[in-house]
């Protein structure tokens, strides 16, 4: 089946486009329309909430790169994908003979993600996510909240949640690991895993179905 459809990253980019339009427009309401207001705008750096924008785009355009590599008649790769009656989006899909992947891209510079377990013996076992000293849990219930959605649209099919961390501090060796039940790795490694699965998954009935449900964002 392959690739369904293209533009990873194409919702991130236009919310960058639409925020730098708006920072814009506010700083030309101050400086006005003319020369003046033209050198405040190149002189006044893009806000952090802004260039987040921009720089997720390119982590989620890397991932999928790293995906549509690896589509062929036994992998359908979904990019983009709008949930109903939300503002977030399931940056990739990935359906393959083994089940279904939600992939979301993570660029985080030079931090590094590991699992941090607390309890276990004596108190309730607790796996969280943290990414360069900070707790991420949050990421890993989002996560599996699109899990559940897109379970619910599939049926037996097994649906499986990934982070991809884009220019993320790994280690040498190992450094992917599974927190709640989802996966954390790079892009390459997930598609070669990806790649390798087999089973007994109708992938274009899956795929097609999927891709009625949440259209492109």
């Amino acid at each position: 089946m392959g690739t369904n459809d293209t533009g990873a990253g194409a919702s991130a980019n236009r919310e960058y486009d639409r925020r730098r339009g708006h920072d814009e427009a506010k700083i030309r309401e101050t400086w006005g329309d003319g020369r003046i207001g033209t050198i405040a705008v190149a002189l006044s750096g893009e806000r952090q909430s802004t260039v987040a924008w921009k720089s997720g785009a390119a982590g989620e355009a890397e991932v999928g790169r790293a995906l549509d590599a690896i589509a062929n008649e036994q992998v359908a790769v979904l990019h983009d994908r709008r949930i109903s009656r939300s503002r977030a989006n399931i940056d990739h899909i990935v359906v393959t003979c083994a089940g279904v992947w939600l992939v979301d891209a993570k660029r985080y510079r030079n931090k590094r993600p590991r699992l941090q377990v607390e309890g276990g013996v004596f108190r309730p076992r607790v796996e969280k996510l943290v990414v360069g000293g900070d707790d991420r849990r949050k990421l890993v219930d989002s996560a599996l909240r699109q899990v559940a959605l897109v379970q619910d649209v599939v049926g037996p099919a097994s649906v499986h949640g990934a982070f991809c961390f884009v220019d993320a501090d790994w280690p040498l060796f190992g450094g992917s690991f599974t927190v709640r039940g989802v996966d954390v790795c790079w892009p390459k490694r997930l598609a070669k895993q990806l790649a390798a699965l087999e089973g007994p998954v109708d992938v274009v009935a899956v795929a097609d179905a999927i891709a009625a449900h949440f259209p492109p964002a």
